[in-house]
């Protein structure tokens, strides 16, 4: 038999124990079972459970109090197993598997020589690393809550709050309080962990270069096992398409293309595969059994079909952005087949869908009704203005390279740049007037600022064929690349942290213009306007201001930077 401490009756001695768990029976009578511990060789006890709980805190305060201390590994052990745990560490976050979460892209893409494309070749430029490769085990117990992809909830909850105000930057728009209030369900219940790990990868990246950031690696490998077992299993494949964005934006902003381009291209795909280009609401209403009785409360339905909106379009914004960065083709179809056009209605506020004003009777080819200049009363949301202005940016570049390859002739391929320029043109007056951005909440103008740009940047790239052989043609993209400069005044030093990474290409093609424009001018022996070297250093503060933010725009500033130096 085991001897064991115990509360009962007799404090002052040793009494026999039955070995009983969680209490033994001497101590349950005497109703003092929560005091009962007793070493059976077997296990821990629960006061040596918490020492070493105690312990590993402690030294987890440390770790952030000084950025340079190591912590010795953490051992985890699960207070329901009989056995003790022999591992030194988690088997999620063992030294052998570090190198898979932890490897950069060693292969860059040629630079694009052709006179169209500007001299910053993107899809070219050189990683950057994440602060820490040292792998992060948060202290936990694991219980019949928590999964392994899981962190406690206070810490979850941490990471969220710290992600919110920057989900729009990273082209996610998700309402944050449900997600929150998912925490503390069941697993099957909450959101798929690859959504929810991303989210914390993000909430790491965007906290450089306080010590949270050392902890990337550990919620990307994360967020990678997550995307293998979801794609197994094929559930909550909303979830798994925005997490895939979240993984490729994360990896775009830190200069790894080729990863970012995969996990835009799997999004993409996915969210084809899935039917989120097609307005569903309808074919969901209607093919319920008549005589069944169907819930129409609004806040039900409006927010779940919010939800796959707000998707779509998430994919479609990097889809046709950054395949235009990245000199790729674009995944996402829309065709004239029913199959292969974009349907699916103009992303809203939250609220619309809360309240159940969701559009339902969209037009027939949202995209090409847009670019017809057909107007829906619903696209004129913040969101909804932002993807206009990626399929203006998309479509401008299309043109561009038609005019390069000459498949159209060219009355056809005028005629049509014509009409874009007039859509663009068009486009930018239904924009918030940028002396008013600051009237409106902070996540909407930051979502206008990136659409005014966009939209700018497409006007730059339609013409950009043209512009060396025709001075007029040349004046418009100058016009349109210091349309791009005079946003930057619009933008405080605290909205830097918040943009989205596409706004830093777009920068760097109009500087790439007005550096064409000032060597112009040199070769002619004209009179150097000091203007046009404001113009481009001013884009060039912005970019070094959003650099420390966005890797990749940092190297691409220093690219600009050398090249005016050059001058």
């Amino acid at each position: 038999m085991q001897e064991a401490k115990n509360g009962a009756s007799a404090p002052l001695y040793l009494q026999r124990c039955d070995g009983t768990k969680p209490a033994c029976q001497q101590c349950v009578r005497a109703k003092k079972a929560e005091g009962c511990e007793y070493d059976d060789g077997k296990g821990k006890t629960r006061t040596q459970l918490l020492r070493e709980h105690i312990a590993r805190l402690e030294a987890r305060i440390r770790e952030l109090e000084d950025p340079e201390y190591v912590s010795p590994a953490v051992v985890l052990y699960d207070p329901h197993e009989n056995s003790r745990s022999c591992s030194s560490s988690s088997s999620f976050s063992s030294s052998g598997d570090t190198s898979l979460y932890t490897s950069h892209s060693p292969l860059s893409f040629p630079s694009d020589s052709s006179p169209a494309s500007p001299n910053t070749s993107w899809s070219s430029l050189q990683p950057s690393t994440s602060p820490s490769s040292t792998p992060f085990v948060p202290e936990i117990f694991f219980d019949d809550q928590q999964t392994r992809f899981q962190p406690p909830l206070e810490l979850a909850r941490m990471l969220l709050n710290i992600f919110s105000p920057h989900r729009r930057q990273c082209g996610l728009d998700v309402h944050m309080g449900r997600v929150l209030d998912t925490l503390t369900l069941s697993p099957k219940e909450q959101r798929h962990p690859v959504l929810m790990n991303a989210m914390y990868l993000w909430a790491c990246f965007i906290s450089r270069p306080e010590p949270l950031s050392h902890h990337e690696d550990h919620y990307l490998g994360l967020a990678l096992d997550a995307l293998r077992e979801g794609l197994r299993d094929g559930e909550k494949i909303i979830d798994i398409i925005q997490g895939s964005c979240l993984l490729s934006m994360y990896f775009l902003s830190n200069g790894r293309i080729l990863e970012g381009s995969y996990h835009a291209t799997a999004a993409a795909a996915l969210a084809v595969q899935c039917g989120l280009h097609i307005n569903t609401y309808q074919e969901e209403v209607w093919s319920t059994d008549p005589q069944e009785q169907y819930d129409m409360k609004p806040s039900r339905t409006g927010v779940k079909e919010g939800e796959r909106i707000l998707a779509f379009w998430q994919v479609y914004n990097l889809d046709r952005c950054w395949s235009v960065i990245l000199r790729k083709p674009s995944i996402i179809p829309d065709a004239l087949d029913p199959r292969e056009s974009i349907n699916c209605p103009w992303p809203q506020d939250w609220a619309e869908y809360e309240a159940g004003h969701i559009n339902v009777v969209s037009p027939f080819q949202t995209i090409r009704g847009f670019m017809g200049g057909e107007v829906s009363p619903s696209g004129f949301a913040p969101q909804a203005m932002r993807a206009k202005a990626s399929a203006l940016f998309a479509q401008a570049d299309q043109l561009s390279g038609a005019w390069e390859s000459r498949i159209k002739g060219p009355s056809m391929l005028l005629q049509e740049t014509q009409a874009l320029e007039g859509t663009i043109a068009q486009f930018v007056t239904t924009l918030t007037p940028l002396d008013q951005l600051d009237a409106i909440s902070m996540e909407d103008k930051h979502t206008l600022l990136v659409a005014q740009t966009l939209a700018h940047t497409a006007s730059v790239q339609l013409y950009r064929p043209l512009a060396q052989d025709d001075p007029r043609v040349f004046d418009k993209c100058a016009r349109s690349a210091r349309a791009c400069v005079a946003i930057t005044k619009h933008i405080s030093d605290r909205d830097y942290k918040y943009l989205d990474p596409i706004i830093g290409p777009c920068w760097s093609y109009a500087a790439d213009t007005l550096i064409m424009e000032l060597e112009t001018q040199e070769s002619a022996w004209t009179v150097v306007e000091t203007d046009v070297r404001n113009q481009i250093t001013t884009l060039l503060y912005a970019m070094t201001t959003l650099g420390p933010h966005l890797p990749i725009v940092a190297i691409a500033a220093a690219k600009v930077q050398k090249r005016l130096s050059e001058l």
